[in-house]
């Protein structure tokens, strides 16, 4: 057990090469909004973007893209024609994710489940997207309580889970939020191992196993519960998987760099802190 530090993050970001290219860094596609939640995605890809992303490309129902592609000119967007993701968008969702695969000559990873919703076509429809695919892969938010449901779609594929308390409960049905660290970081490592998957915990210590080796971070603040941060660790972890890390150091990775950012923004902002102040620290963190 080991806990991630600065020089981790050194070695993911290497000088480029003179002769680098358009996709060289990854490709990251963003499934998520809703008729209401319109923010979420657009987080997620920004923050993406800041932690070296060459492109982000959002699918999202057709409301929620059209508000995003306003929010930036950086950011692209697909609308599908719903309220919210269906069942009869899943073909489609799998066709985009070849096609990003191929483009990015296999750079690509997809975040899914920010600002989704529960809608009960939605999460079937994240389950079978889910068991389709098998590209690195983010699971956050709406999307975990799918897999709750059914957690066999992630077995033995290149994804991280990211639950917070209450939704580990919910994918595990185990209570850890009062317990010591130590029987935490137990915890986490033995339903990462039965699970199949990378679990990147979420608490003031995040905790991060795949269920074999299991990595701390410590950074962070108490000024990151405003919503959002979620978003940009999601996006963060969805970068780093792109550009070819493996889950296990991509979880750990992104939970250093977004807790980083969150304390260098937090020393300007205090109790102002909103989430778009985290993702313009995270070229601070990086570099």
């Amino acid at each position: 057990m080991r806990t991630t530090t600065a020089n981790d993050i050194k070695k993911i970001y290497p000088p480029r090469p003179a002769e680098s290219r358009k996709y060289d860094y990854g490709l990251m596609l963003v499934i998520g909004g809703s008729e209401f939640y319109t923010g979420a995605p657009a987080l997620a890809a920004l923050a993406g973007f800041r932690a070296g992303l060459d492109m982000v490309r959002i699918i999202a129902p057709k409301r929620a893209a059209d508000i995003i592609a306003s929010f930036s000119p950086v950011l692209a967007s697909y609308g599908l024609d719903d309220d919210h993701v269906e069942k009869e968008h899943v073909t489609l969702l799998v066709t985009r994710t070849i096609a990003a695969k191929e483009v990015a000559r296999g750079n690509a990873s997809v975040v899914i489940g920010s600002g989704l919703g529960r809608d009960e076509q939605t999460q079937e429809a994240i389950k079978e997207y889910l068991s389709a695919i098998d590209t690195p892969t983010v699971i956050d938010a709406d999307a975990i309580h799918a897999v709750a449901e059914q957690p066999e779609v992630i077995a033995g594929k290149p994804f991280v889970i990211t639950p917070h308390s209450y939704e580990f409960l919910q994918l595990t049905g185990k209570e850890i939020r009062e317990l010591p660290l130590e029987e935490k970081i137990k915890l986490v490592q033995e339903e990462a191992a039965r699970l199949q998957t990378t679990i990147l915990f979420k608490a003031n210590i995040d905790i991060i196993s795949d269920g074999k080796e299991v990595i701390l971070n410590k950074t962070g603040t108490p000024y990151m519960t405003i919503g959002g941060t979620g978003d940009t660790l999601a996006g963060i972890v969805g970068a780093l998987l792109a550009r070819g890390v493996s889950p296990l150091e991509a979880a750990a990775s992104a939970a250093y760099i977004n807790g980083k950012a969150g304390e260098l923004a937090s020393k300007k902002f205090k109790d102002s802190l909103i989430a778009t102040d985290v993702i313009e620290e995270i070229r601070n963190v990086i570099v």
